[in-house]
């Protein structure tokens, strides 16, 4: 079968595949979620303040990887600055985000606004079940205000939230072939109890798609992520004034594509390690690709969206005012400052996610330019 059907199975096939399946996927040991104080806001439900500290229990780490919500609270807070930008220029109240994970940005989110006085309608659309009943546990809190989709809105006017979803997404893998310039498609077939790939000839729209976006390279392999770009086709008929802010690590197609990447980007995940054997433990491990940010907004302008801004996370950030936060933090407090600074150093790190993340914003009906891309737009770039 293509490796996008096998990595669609071993992914998401219910009770089998690795968001589907019951096993820990999340770090949970990396910062202080559970409410320190509750109030009631004015909507009658309950809001909660939330520790900014890190956790020092390193010793405790659990899951696969850890996502930036997950490091500090102030990736959350910084990013509900941007959110409330997109919120009253869409007159609106209403966030929905795709692939919660652990709640963390939820909740981070949800914590910001409401200490800025503002209470929104929270919407989250989530596959897996086993993470759902996280996001429960931990957004309970909020009661009514927070509510769980089974799928997309046929209308949505607000802001839509996308952290590390693209490339979860099942990717259709490729293959220059060696002596001409035939474009494979690489697919998946059983081997003893295990699996190993195949190529046969791409059919007419993958190969029309590859000849789009690279020039010929004898043997050089990698992906297209048709899904995500689909994803945005559908989100431009629902979207109806607002704005999606898509988090996720990836690059621009001309280094996408780069000649030295000819074995492409595919990833794998398991106990905090990373390696690319995606034979390796099947249903086990996360399976993940980087994203095309140049398809990404060919596919919004065909749909009749626009590209707000494009940029690095760590600039966005600081767009955004994670310093500013970072500067209200107690400075008499040396240990979570300690901590939250390390927190934040990879955030912004070119070496760690600072500059392997993008932030890009796919918009309809905003006029105003984001303050998360008010310096160091790289749109022209893609």
């Amino acid at each position: 079968m293509p490796f996008s059907q096998w990595m669609h199975h071993v992914l998401y096939a219910p009770g089998l595949g690795y968001y589907a399946a019951g096993s820990v996927k999340l770090a949970e040991v990396t910062m202080a979620l559970q409410p320190r104080e509750s109030q009631s806001d004015a909507q009658g439900s309950t809001s909660t303040s939330t520790s900014t500290s890190t956790s020092n229990n390193r010793g405790a780490i659990s899951g696969d990887f850890v996502t930036a919500p997950q490091l500090t609270p102030l990736f959350g807070h910084t990013l509900a600055r941007q959110v409330l930008e997109v919120l009253q220029q869409a007159a609106s109240a209403d966030i929905l985000e795709f692939g919660a994970g652990s709640g963390a940005l939820a909740h981070s989110v949800l914590s910001a606004l409401d200490s800025q006085g503002f209470t929104p309608n929270y919407f989250i659309l989530e596959v897996s079940a086993d993470l759902k009943l996280r996001q429960q546990q931990l957004l309970a809190p909020w009661g009514k205000r927070v509510v769980w989709l089974d799928h997309t809105p046929a209308q949505f006017t607000g802001c839509i939230l996308a952290n590390e979803v693209l490339d979860a997404m099942p990717v259709e893998l490729f293959a220059w072939a060696e002596h001409n310039d035939q474009v494979l498609q690489r697919g998946v077939v059983s081997e003893g109890e295990g699996f190993q790939y195949q190529d046969r000839v791409a059919p007419t729209t993958l190969e029309q798609a590859v000849r789009a976006r690279m020039p010929y390279l004898p043997g050089y392999r990698s992906e297209i992520n048709l899904q995500a770009e689909a994803w945005v086709r559908d989100l431009a008929t629902w979207l109806t004034k607002g704005a999606a802010l898509l988090i996720d690590y990836g690059f621009p197609r001309h280094e996408f594509f780069h000649p030295q990447r000819q074995r492409g980007t595919l990833m794998c995940h398991i106990q905090h390690r990373a390696h690319d054997d995606v034979f390796l433990a099947p249903g086990l491990q996360d399976i993940t690709a980087h994203v095309d940010f140049t398809a990404i907004a060919e596919t919004a302008f065909a749909a009749g969206l626009e590209v707000l801004g494009y940029t690095s996370q760590a600039r966005f950030l600081l767009n955004s005012g994670l310093r500013d936060l970072l500067n209200k933090l107690d400075q008499t407090d040396a240990k979570t400052l300690a901590q939250t600074h390390g927190a934040v150093q990879k955030l912004l790190s070119e070496a760690e996610m600072g500059e392997l993340f993008k932030v890009m914003a796919l918009s309809r009906g905003l006029d105003q330019t984001l303050s998360g891309f008010s310096r160091g737009d790289r749109s022209s770039q893609l």
